[in-house]
């Protein structure tokens, strides 16, 4: 029974983190989310926190775009890899851009 339940869950992220990076990425989905994300980002590149460590200031375009492909990326891992390292890799890179 909890197997069902985990891999189930494990499903439903991965198509939500396809979907949300996927609205990060195209407006094709939503135009004024698109939309409105762009502008949040815009004002994230502002504050990354490893601009000042790096001494390199990311351009928001590019920040939106890594953490959208990323999340579409793990995502896909996931809802369709059966390997349960892959899944749990996945799993620590989206833990860790949400920290």
């Amino acid at each position: 029974m909890a197997s069902i339940v985990l891999k189930s869950l494990s499903v439903l992220l991965g198509i939500f983190f396809i979907f949300v990076g996927t609205t990060k990425l195209t407006p094709k989905i939503s135009k004024e989310l698109h939309k409105d994300l762009r502008k949040e980002f815009a004002r994230y590149s502002k504050v990354f926190p490893l601009s000042q460590t790096l001494e390199f200031k990311i351009p928001s375009k590019w920040y939106r775009r890594t953490v959208g492909g990323l999340e579409v990326l793990c995502g896909f891992c996931l809802t369709f890899i059966p390997s349960k390292r892959i899944k749990q890799s996945a799993n620590l890179v989206l833990a860790a851009m949400m920290l």
